[in-house]
C-alpha cells in the first residue's frame, strides 16, 4: 500500500476550485502530497485549500487561465519559486458549452477548444518542460471524458475537446517516456457534484441514471483510487492509457 503513497511530492491541480477538481486535490493531499490549487476563482481556490489545510494538508493556491500562455508561465514560475518542480499534474480545468452544431457560435467553439484541449496541451507541456529541465520523472493526469469516446446531442464541442484530450495522451506519453514522465488519462462519467445536484434529484437526472448500467451516477470519492493508481509508483508501468470511471457507461449497448 506504501506505492499509493505521494509523501515528498508536489501536485499541481488546475481547476481545483470545485467539483472533480476539489476531489482530486483533496486526495493528493490526504496521500502526503503537497497540493498546489489553480484556477481562475481565487475565493474557491481558497475554499479547497482550507478544507485541505484543515486536515492537516499543504496547500497554496495560484491564479491561472489555462487558455492564456503567459498566465501558464507565471504560474509554473511561481510554484517553482513557493514549492518546487511538480512531481504530479492533473489537467482538470474545463468548460462546456451546449448547443447543436448548427446553432454553436464560433465565440462558444473556441471558449471550449481552447480551454479543454489547447489548455492541456500548454499546461502538460509546461509540466513536462519543467521535468525534463529538473531531470526529474512525474506523471500527468489529463482529464478527459466518456464523451469522449461516445457522443450526444449538443455537446459537439466538448465531445470534439475531449476525444481530442484521450488521443492527445497517447502522443504525450509516447514522446516523454524516454524522460521518465507517464502521461495518462481519466474519463469520469456522470458524477454528482454542487453544481449538478440539482439536476441529478430531477426526473431528467432519472432518465441519466437509466442509461447508466450500474443504474446510478458516482459520488466524487469513487474517482480518488483510479487517480492514485495513475498518480503514484502503483502505476509506474502506467503510460498512455485512458480509464473510464463511470458506471459501465461505455459498455453499455447502443
Amino acid at each position: 500500500m506504501d506505492r499509493f503513497r505521494l509523501d515528498n511530492k508536489v501536485a499541481l491541480i488546475t481547476g481545483a476550485g470545485s467539483g472533480l477538481g476539489r476531489q482530486f486535490a483533496q486526495t493528493l493531499a490526504e496521500a502526503g502530497a503537497s497540493v498546489v490549487l489553480a484556477a481562475r476563482r481565487r475565493e474557491k481556490l481558497e475554499e479547497t485549500a482550507e478544507t485541505i489545510r484543515s486536515a492537516g494538508g499543504t496547500a497554496i493556491c495560484l491564479d491561472l487561465d489555462v487558455t492564456d500562455s503567459a498566465s501558464i508561465a507565471k504560474c509554473f514560475e511561481a510554484m517553482h519559486d513557493q514549492a518546487g518542480t511538480a512531481d504530479i499534474v492533473v489537467n482538470n480545468a474545463g468548460i462546456a458549452r451546449q448547443a447543436y452544431l448548427t446553432d454553436i457560435t464560433e465565440e462558444d467553439w473556441d471558449a471550449v477548444l481552447d480551454t479543454n484541449l489547447k489548455g492541456v496541451f500548454m499546461v502538460a507541456q509546461a509540466a513536462a518542460r519543467a521535468m525534463i529541465s529538473a531531470k526529474k520523472p512525474g506523471s500527468i493526469i489529463n482529464i478527459s471524458s466518456v464523451l469522449g469516446v461516445r457522443v450526444s446531442k449538443a455537446l459537439g464541442s466538448y465531445i470534439a475537446a475531449k476525444a481530442g484530450v484521450a488521443h492527445l495522451t497517447q502522443a504525450m506519453a509516447l514522446e516523454w517516456s524516454r524522460h521518465g514522465i507517464r502521461v495518462n488519462a481519466l474519463a469520469p462519467g456522470y458524477f454528482v457534484t454542487e453544481i449538478n445536484q440539482t439536476d441529478f434529484d430531477s426526473g431528467a437526472g432519472e432518465m441519466v441514471k437509466k442509461i447508466v448500467p450500474m443504474g446510478r451516477v458516482g459520488d466524487l470519492p469513487e474517482i480518488s483510487g483510479p487517480l492514485l493508481l495513475l498518480a503514484s509508483d502503483a502505476g509506474s508501468y502506467m503510460t498512455g492509457s485512458l480509464i473510464a470511471v463511470d458506471g459501465g457507461h461505455l459498455c453499455r449497448s447502443l
